[in-house]
């Protein structure tokens, strides 16, 4: 039993992980004045553990730690993945300017630092590392130390254990990253008075307005398409951006056919996109004063429903060729996919779990969803092939050295950013090669939970055991570092972020946590303030941020070691 308790196998380390885990979410539970720090109660017990000499294997410990972080960021890949390209084309360029700003500034901190005080910088560069949460850039400040140590003369486990500095400056200002963040983000949210259930109705108000599909009532004006049946208007002009949702014929309503006539004076109800609203009053008409409830009175037969797609046959297929209108005489106008309203256009891939917006009578509905599966069993099976091979793929591609001219180590975006990377790609470009990445919330969730608690706790664990040491043997001075490397940059990035850039409080949390790649503030935020968009966010900025923090950590140490 005392090999169970004080030892250093397996059942200890199980033991060990559980009970910080299980404690630490029990305590992130409490509130002060609203307040939590939840899941990060896991890093902090962690930390007391390890202090009072409780340990783990470094094999295990390392094998926890990125593995954990491994699932966090790919269940998030794959959550945001459906919706990434969209937010990267609606503010990701700004965002990611915004990231590295952040970035560069971390740099010019450490280097003043260095500079002022007199501080050893590559110890500093450990410190940087710790304070923006970022273990791939210690890997990889440790690795280029090594290697330039070695060049130079010295031994490799002499190297190897001067390398060893760098990692308690990082341990030490670890938790600084943690806190400071955490608490900055707290802070500034008082002070710039902001009230974040307005910012979130805002922000759901902003992707109606540009993802949901916006709804038309148009009259048929243009001489050039009276007389012509639907499909060849279609055909003609292009039908890719809308669907012709009904039509109205004096007080009949249809749903409209291929070989449906189209004569002056009909009216349409067109689901599309805003920007396209130009090109369907030329092509149609122009929009007429009336609402849904007009088109409810007179078209009793027809009914509106949402039908989920269930049947993973289906994925890669698009709406043309499932051919929803001919064969059932449904129309689809929408399509729902991860929480995003998308157009029903004919080129969509559809994947499992998409909700299908469908227009029709009760029993062509119906029929379509037993074409479709409509099953809400089918989709609590998990699809656990694509995520293991998924990481897979994504450790080969973290694992891919990228070489630059005139730096002597190449670069590596590590177990982080190569698995967030492919969980992206998955999630978007899934469907269209067939591939079925559909999990459910809570199953994703699960995944992202699991992963976060583990790599706190293994990073607490591995930081406690000589967190006090390194502050009483001159480090508290790097916790002064650490939160200056910190809060300078974060204070200057939130500034400009709301005062100039004028970003929503989610994306800017998504920004903060993402630049900073900080997991730990990314659990803070969905937990505390209860939304998905700074995952979208966190996701926007992190691949270009990670891989340049990864790059300023090496060339601070070869400028260091020059």
């Amino acid at each position: 039993m005392k090999d169970l308790f004080f030892g250093y196998g397996i059942a200890h380390s199980i033991l060990l992980l559980s009970f910080v885990i299980g404690l630490g979410i029990f305590l992130g539970r409490f509130k002060v004045k609203g307040i939590s720090l939840g899941s990060t109660w896991i890093l902090f017990l962690g930390i007391l553990m390890g202090h009072l000499g409780f340990g783990i294997d470094l094999d295990i410990l390392s094998f926890v730690k990125e593995f954990g972080l491994i699932l966090f960021v790919f269940s998030i890949g794959l959550q945001v993945g459906p919706g990434f390209f969209h937010s990267f084309k609606s503010g990701g360029v700004k965002m990611n300017l915004l990231a590295t700003m952040n970035v560069l500034l971390a740099v010019v901190v450490t280097y003043a630092i260095a500079s002022i005080s007199g501080e050893d910088l590559k110890t500093l560069v450990g410190v940087m590392s710790g304070a923006v949460t970022n273990t791939p850039g210690l890997g990889a400040a440790q690795q280029t130390f090594v290697d330039t140590a070695v060049a130079g003369g010295m031994s490799h486990n002499a190297a190897s254990q001067a390398s060893e500095q760098l990692a308690s400056a990082y341990a030490v200002a670890y938790p600084i990253g943690v806190i400071g963040v955490i608490g900055a983000v707290i802070l500034f949210k008082a002070l710039f008075k902001i009230d974040h259930q307005a910012e979130l109705a805002q922000l759901e108000a902003q992707d109606s307005q540009v993802d949901k599909a916006r709804r038309m009532h148009v009259a048929v004006q243009n001489p050039a398409i009276f007389g012509k049946p639907m499909k060849e208007v279609l055909q003609e002009f292009g039908n890719d951006d809308f669907v012709v949702s009904r039509i109205m014929k004096g007080d009949e309503v249809l749903a409209p056919q291929a070989d449906t006539i189209l004569e002056e004076g009909d009216k349409l109800l067109i689901v599309t996109s805003q920007h396209e609203v130009d090109k369907i009053r030329i092509l149609f008409g122009e929009e007429v004063a009336m609402h849904q409830a007009d088109w409810q009175e007179k078209d009793h037969h027809m009914v509106t429903r949402r039908v989920v797609v269930t049947k993973s046959a289906l994925t890669g297929k698009t709406l043309k060729e499932l051919a929803f209108r001919s064969a059932y005489g449904v129309s689809v106008t929408r399509v729902v996919r991860a929480g995003v309203e998308l157009v029903a256009q004919p080129s969509l891939y559809i994947q499992m779990g998409d909700g299908l917006v469908c227009v029709g009578t009760e029993k062509n509905i119906n029929e379509l969803a037993k074409k479709v599966g409509n099953s809400a069993e089918a989709l609590n099976k998990p699809n656990l092939v694509p995520i293991f091979l998924g990481i897979v793929v994504g450790v080969i591609f973290g694992s891919i050295p990228f070489r630059f001219p005139g730096i002597p180590q190449a670069i590596k975006l590590g177990l982080a950013g190569g698995p967030l990377i492919i969980a992206i790609l998955l999630g978007h470009f899934g469907p269209k090669y067939k591939i079925t990445t559909y999990t459910t919330a809570s199953a994703n969730l699960m995944i992202r939970e699991i992963g976060i608690s583990l790599f706190l706790a293994a990073v607490g664990i591995g930081a406690g055991g000589n967190f006090w040491a390194a502050i009483v043997g001159g480090g508290y001075w790097w916790i002064l570092y650490g939160a200056l490397i910190t809060l300078i940059p974060l204070c200057i990035t939130f500034v400009v972020a709301r005062a100039i850039c004028h970003l929503n409080f989610y994306q800017i949390c998504g920004l903060i946590s993402g630049s900073s790649t900080n997991p730990p503030m990314l659990a803070f935020a969905q937990g505390m303030y209860g939304s998905d968009y700074t995952s979208v966010n966190y996701a926007t900025v992190y691949p270009l941020s990670m891989f340049l923090r990864v790059l300023v950590a090496q060339l601070l140490i070869l400028l260091a070691m020059a």
